[in-house]
C-alpha cells in the first residue's frame, strides 16, 4: 500500500512537470459553475490537457500523449470508465503555479478543494504578508491548508521563511505536499487539528477555514455549527494566542450574515481585544453559495458574505 501511495504521488509529480512544460493553466469554479460548464459541454469528451485535468472530463486515447498516459494508468491517477478515461484529480493553476485537488465532483468526505474562496485567499495573504525580520526567518503556519496554496504562496513572497502545512485530511497534506515539492518550496508537514498539530509561536498564521454547513460533512466544506462559523472562531481564537510579538493573523471565511448581523466578528471581537491586537475586517464579496440559502438551515440568513480577517498583535 505504502509503495503504491509512493508511485501514485510520483506519477503526479511527473504529470506537474509535463502540465508546466506545456503552459498549463486552468481557473478553478465553483461546483455549481464547473456543474453548468458540464451540461453546456453536451457530454462532448475532452479535448485538450484543460479538459482533462481541468474539468474532469472523460476522454479517449489521442487526448493525451500515450506515454503520459500510460504511467497515469499504471498508478491509478486515471482510470478507465466503460469506453472513456477519466483523470481521478484536477490541477488548478495561479501565478505560475499548479495545485492538485480532488476530481470533479468533489463528493468524498476526503476531497481536497481548489476553487474561488482559494483565489480570494491568496490574493489577501499577498495583499498583507508581513515584511520578513531582519535577524531571522519569519514562521509561518498555514492552518488547514488544503491543497497547500496559501503556505507555498508565502514562501514564494518571504523566501527562507520556515514554512507549516497543517490538515486533519490526510489526503490534503499529500495534496499539499506534492504541490510543493512541484513549486519548489520547502514545507512542513504537520497532521492533525489545527494549531494543537503545531508547537511553538509563529510571525504568520493563515487560515481559509471551510465556512459551510454540510451535511456530509465533507472536511474542505463543513465548518461547524453556527451556520458553519464555529470552526472560523475556534482557529481564530487559537491563533492569536499563538501569534508572536508584532505577529499577523491573516483569516479568510465566509459568514451567513442573519437579519444583518455578522456574529463571526461579533464572537472574535473579545479574542481579539484578550490578544491586544489591532486588526482590519472587510467584506472581499458581499454574496457567495447563495443558492445555500436555499436548504432550511439557513432560512434566517439574508446571505453568505466572503470576509477577510488580518490581525496584528502587539
Amino acid at each position: 500500500m505504502l509503495e503504491s501511495a509512493a508511485a501514485f504521488d510520483a506519477a503526479l509529480k511527473a504529470l506537474l512537470q509535463h502540465l508546466r512544460e506545456q503552459a498549463y493553466q486552468f481557473t478553478a469554479v465553483t461546483p455549481l459553475t464547473h456543474a453548468r460548464a458540464l451540461v453546456n459541454r453536451q457530454g462532448i469528451p475532452a479535448n485538450s490537457l484543460r479538459d482533462i485535468f481541468g474539468w474532469s472530463l472523460g476522454f479517449s486515447e489521442p487526448a493525451m500523449p500515450a506515454a503520459l498516459l500510460d504511467v497515469l494508468l499504471l498508478h491509478g491517477v486515471v482510470v478507465r470508465e466503460d469506453a472513456l478515461y477519466r483523470s481521478r484529480i484536477r490541477v488548478a493553476s495561479f501565478d505560475g503555479d499548479l495545485f492538485v485537488h480532488s476530481a470533479f465532483p468533489t463528493l468524498a468526505n476526503d476531497a481536497v478543494f481548489f476553487g474561488p474562496d482559494t483565489y480570494r485567499f491568496l490574493n489577501l495573504i499577498r495583499d498583507h504578508m508581513p515584511v520578513a525580520t531582519a535577524d531571522r526567518p519569519l514562521r509561518i503556519a498555514d492552518v488547514g491548508c488544503g491543497s497547500g496554496a496559501g503556505g507555498i504562496l508565502a514562501a514564494r513572497l518571504r523566501v527562507g521563511a520556515h514554512v507549516t502545512l497543517n490538515d486533519i485530511n490526510p489526503l490534503a497534506l499529500r495534496y499539499a505536499g506534492i504541490n510543493a515539492a512541484s513549486a519548489g518550496v520547502d514545507v512542513e508537514l504537520a497532521p492533525g487539528d489545527a494549531l494543537s498539530a503545531v508547537t511553538g509561536d509563529f510571525d504568520v498564521v493563515l487560515s481559509n477555514p471551510p465556512y459551510l454547513e454540510d451535511d456530509a460533512e465533507r472536511a474542505y466544506r463543513h465548518g461547524g455549527g453556527d451556520l458553519g462559523r464555529a470552526l472560523s472562531v475556534k482557529i481564530g481564537a487559537q491563533a492569536l494566542q499563538r501569534l508572536l510579538p508584532g505577529g499577523r493573523l491573516i483569516l479568510y471565511t465566509g459568514v451567513a450574515i442573519v437579519d444583518g448581523v455578522d456574529h463571526f466578528i461579533r464572537e472574535m471581537e473579545p479574542f481579539l481585544r484578550q490578544a491586544g491586537c489591532t486588526y482590519t475586517y472587510a467584506e472581499i464579496d458581499s454574496d457567495v453559495f447563495g443558492e445555500e440559502l436555499e436548504r432550511t438551515v439557513y432560512r434566517q440568513a439574508d446571505r453568505i458574505a466572503a470576509v477577510g480577517l488580518v490581525a496584528v498583535k502587539a
